[in-house]
């Protein structure tokens, strides 16, 4: 299993805080590309409007704490989860980006994970709220972060008796 780094996900040039995480979820939760939305999976969210969620949850926390931050607020986070080509069912690809993704937060984050299978290999598309699930604290992306996200997933693909393949 190969990853990428964590990719926060701000608002952006000329996109509202609503069209910046709609038009991620929207992208990784393409029907087209996750067997009619079947592939797709949420944690503490309705996957179908997580959207809405993650900012209720941001307009909670920023009541909760008076925390108020710019542009360059973090929304939300994103990592692409890949696997070898014909090793592991869309099911189970599913399956194991929940539990890295319920791992990596400790559970303290509604997430969505998407497992596209419109390419050579099946990947999961996992978005998590920067907000934690009791609207008074944030997400820290920390130095080595991507480091660990490779290690949590070379973890679990071989607690769940699969090859970790080499980067990609």
């Amino acid at each position: 299993m190969a990853t990428t780094r964590i990719m926060p996900l701000h608002i952006g040039k000329g996109r509202t805080e609503s069209q910046a995480v709609s038009d991620i979820i929207d992208y990784v939760a393409n029907p087209q590309k996750t067997d009619n939305g079947r592939l797709v999976t949420g944690f503490a969210c309705d996957s179908r409007v997580a959207d809405a969620e993650f900012l209720l949850a941001k307009w909670e926390y920023i009541s909760t704490t008076g925390r108020v931050r710019g542009a360059d607020d973090v929304l939300a986070y994103h990592v692409r989860q890949s696997f070898v080509p014909g090793e592991i069912t869309p099911e189970e690809a599913n399956r194991l980006g929940v539990e890295f993704a319920k791992r990596f937060t400790k559970g303290n984050h509604a997430f969505v994970v998407c497992t596209h299978i419109d390419k050579s290999h099946i990947h999961n598309h996992i978005i998590w709220n920067a907000v934690n699930l009791n609207c008074d604290r944030k997400f820290r992306n920390f130095w080595g972060s991507t480091r660990a996200v490779r290690r949590l997933n070379d973890t679990i693909c071989v607690e769940n008796g699969y090859s970790v393949p080499s980067r990609f």
